[in-house]
């Protein structure tokens, strides 16, 4: 190439242009966002954390004769199998009003509860592919998974009041039963706070998530699930116990409420408060705190 030649091929070349790069507003894929943008963030996803749920709930059965029919079957014969055992062949249901409503309560609620923390408690670890593959905050995957639980136990709260208004002895009908409102909707703040707190302790140590039936069996003996709480009286502890547990508060709310005409107590509600409000705030700071590891382990 001649010199001429050279000197235009340089003159043509495309100049160099220097672009400056704020990196203040870079931030890392995959970082934790602040406590308050991570809630805003879960808020922005409402609408699929609801509609996602409700699919779930129509799909979970699908493969099955009686499709979603199991939502109310599969409480029902728990609770048959309790009334046999514990009413008839053990007797628990003596001094009892109303054995087979009680019964209802206790299993139907103690159900719900054992559903949606067990589901939450493995939210992270069943749905490894899912964090793996899209951005979004991990929380809402115990969410809809709450959100899904209440939605089904829609059904099965309908059948159980059926269950107690036309069985003998049937109960009446009054104000009270808007209660039961209210101590739902604080027994699933709970389910998901104990969820969220569990969920990042299985993801690190899967051992154990085959701890929890057995913690879980405990809990449901400490609930009065079908026998009277009267049994614990001469037991100091475990009568302390029964009484800060926010399962057997829920229950007995439920209880006071259809079946004994009787408005619940305000330690029951206080109880039940502290612990829904308190165990959804510190599930959601835990869960917050380890977003960044999610996926990893």
């Amino acid at each position: 190439m001649s010199t001429k030649e050279q000197s235009r091929a340089e003159e043509t070349k495309t100049p160099t242009v220097s672009v400056p790069v704020n990196l203040v507003r870079l931030s890392k894929v995959g970082q934790r966002p602040d406590f308050l943008d991570y809630l805003v963030q879960l808020w922005d996803r409402r609408s699929f954390i609801f509609f996602d749920a409700r699919a779930r709930v129509q799909s979970e059965h699908d493969k099955t004769h009686l499709g979603t029919a199991w939502l109310v079957l599969t409480p029902l014969l728990s609770g048959l199998s309790f009334y046999l055992i514990f009413g008839l062949l053990l007797g628990t249901s003596k001094g009892i009003d109303n054995f087979v409503g009680y019964l209802i309560i206790g299993v139907f609620t103690f159900q719900m509860t054992t559903r949606s923390v067990l589901g939450g408690a493995k939210s992270l670890t069943s749905n490894t592919s899912m964090i793996r593959a899209f951005q979004f905050p991990r929380a809402a995957l115990p969410i809809a998974l709450n959100v899904r639980e209440l939605i089904s136990n829609v059904p099965v709260t309908i059948v159980m009041l059926l269950f107690i208004i036309f069985t003998a002895p049937a109960e009446e009908i009054t104000w009270r039963w808007l209660l039961i409102v209210p101590a739902i909707l604080l027994q699933f703040l709970f389910n998901l706070g104990i969820g969220m707190l569990l969920a990042p302790l299985i993801l690190k140590i899967p051992d154990l998530s085959m701890l929890i039936s057995f913690v879980v069996r405990f809990w449901m003996y400490a609930s009065a699930v079908f026998f009277a709480e009267t049994r614990f009286d001469q037991y100091p502890i475990m009568r302390t116990m029964m009484d800060v547990n926010p399962v057997f508060q829920v229950i007995k709310i439920i209880r006071d409420s259809l079946l004994y005409d009787t408005t619940p107590s305000w330690r029951a509600w206080a109880v039940l408060g502290l612990w829904a409000l308190g165990s959804v705030a510190a599930g959601l700071f835990v869960f917050w705190r380890g977003e960044e590891s999610y996926g990893r382990v």
